[in-house]
């Protein structure tokens, strides 16, 4: 018996590592789309605002799929949703390859083009649809890893993430330089072509969980979200998160325009690559030591380090001063993911998984672009004037500096003040203190365990009353 559960166990390992590196291919690929695309239109029109539209896309997109991409998680074989996944961005990789060609350079030089919002539009849903194979891989950690390892499991994700960002840096940067889009675009359609053909090789062993009664199969809202907010502290974490996500879009809106004011895209792409080494060191770390007892203790420490960084790493004109700022800065974020991935494995029922995933990403994700989309016309119109020609210039600039860089910059610093801020509001509050308690009483839900089914209420819950747990394994 146990020579056959460790041959088990052997194997779902063996079956984790293919999906998870499958799942980096395939990131690796929306990645090179994502950078990609930013550098190529920031490139040819210059406007900082353009690509906070592109992050408004990202916002719709993100916004709207979410819960959809859970409820197909969570009602269809962890497998066929991937490959479903692929399939569709592969399509719409191989539209955005045919109007690139078609179309020739000029109208991708005018950001009021058409055309250059057409090709961006089929590109950002090719990204958004492999959204799908994150909630997936989530999911796909709950069903082949035993509770106790989670933790490092969630590492070796985000090691896996910060793989696809070393090398979506490099070839992103370096292949605009050479072609501009058009060897991107080849070999999002090679690769993600490739992925599918691996894992269609690879099987899942996946026992569905009998749904209850009732249970909806198609996009369930109010039912995830009644979910949600039954677990005492989930939905702080959640609006924590969210939170963090809102400042961080500074950083998805500014950080290109700001490292390409300073080097050229080729360089830029390259420091990225370095860059990214970092997230792999975190990720490493955590797939070794775990996050400790108490994870959101971990998370709020590191969003101490990460806002204290950014208040510092831009005071001044230096490439060097931003690399080592945004190395720490990578080094630390895994710690973010993790902690709230290993949360929600614990407390949340497999079979309702997929859908509290969707969730979290539909309102956390879409927070970073609603930040981009709202601060580049800020930047554009404000701050670059301020530190240009307006009276930050002659406020500051004698020792801040002058220029359209450091309009940027001083962004940066005020983010990152009020990122810590909120952190150290976020460690002292009853919320965290009362999360901390509700995860470290949680008893797990172990492999195979029956799960009672979740009801959505039938009428609005008693904001003062003390929520019940509405999910609990069967023989607690």
């Amino acid at each position: 018996m146990e020579t056959t559960e460790q041959g088990a166990e052997a194997g779902a390992q063996r079956t984790f590592g293919h999906v998870l590196a499958n799942t980096l291919v395939a990131s690796v690929v929306n990645f090179t789309v994502w950078f990609a695309v930013t550098f190529f239109v920031y490139l040819e029109t210059r406007s900082v605002f353009a690509t906070g539209i592109i992050g408004g896309i990202f916002l719709a997109l993100t916004a709207l799929s979410g819960i959809w991409f859970g409820s197909l998680v969570d009602h269809h074989p962890k497998r066929t949703v991937m490959i479903g996944s692929s399939a569709a961005s592969l399509v719409f990789y191989a539209a955005s390859l045919a109007v690139y060609l078609a179309a020739g350079p000029e109208p991708f030089r005018d950001p009021a083009s058409p055309v250059l919002w057409a090709f961006v539009l089929l590109l950002m849903t090719g990204v958004i649809i492999g959204n799908v194979r994150g909630i997936a891989m989530s999911t796909v950690v709950t069903l082949l890893v035993p509770e106790p390892g989670r933790d490092r499991a969630n590492g070796l994700v985000g090691t896996a993430s910060g793989a696809s960002f070393l090398v979506t840096s490099v070839i992103s940067g370096l292949l605009i330089g050479l072609a501009g889009m058009l060897y991107v675009l080849l070999l999002a359609v090679a690769a993600t072509a490739a992925a599918i053909l691996h894992l269609a090789s690879v099987r899942i062993p996946e026992e569905r969980a009998p749904e209850a009664d009732g249970e909806p199969r198609k996009v369930d809202l109010r039912g995830t979200f009644a979910l949600v907010a039954a677990m005492p502290g989930l939905l702080a974490l959640i609006a924590f998160s969210t939170i963090n996500n809102f400042l961080g879009g500074v950083y998805m809106a500014l950080m290109d325009p700001y490292g390409l004011s300073l080097v050229s895209v080729e360089t830029w792409g390259l420091l990225w690559g370095f860059l990214s080494t970092g997230f792999i060191v975190g990720g490493l770390v955590i797939s070794k030591r775990g996050l400790g007892r108490n994870p959101l203790r971990s998370m709020l420490i590191a969003n101490i380090v990460i806002w204290t960084i950014s208040s510092v790493f831009t005071l001044q004109s230096s490439i060097i001063l931003l690399t080592v700022g945004m190395f720490i800065y990578m080094c630390v974020m895994p710690y973010l993911e993790a902690s709230e991935q290993t949360v929600l494995q614990k407390v949340v029922p497999f079979e309702r998984q997929g859908r509290v995933f969707g969730f979290a990403q539909s309102v956390e994700q879409a927070a970073s672009p609603l930040t981009a989309f709202l601060i580049s016309p800020i930047a554009q119109f404000v701050f670059i004037p301020f530190m240009t020609t307006g009276a930050g210039a002659e406020l500051i600039g004698p020792w801040y500096g002058v220029g359209p860089e450091r309009g940027l910059a001083l962004l940066f610093t005020i983010t990152g003040v009020i990122g810590l801020v909120v952190t150290l509001l976020a460690f002292g509050s009853r919320y965290y203190r009362r999360l901390s308690a509700r995860y470290l009483d949680e008893q797990p839900i172990e492999d195979g365990q029956a799960i009672e089914p979740v009801a959505a209420p039938t009428a609005a819950p008693d904001p003062t009353a003390e929520p019940a747990v509405v999910a609990v394994p069967v023989d607690r």
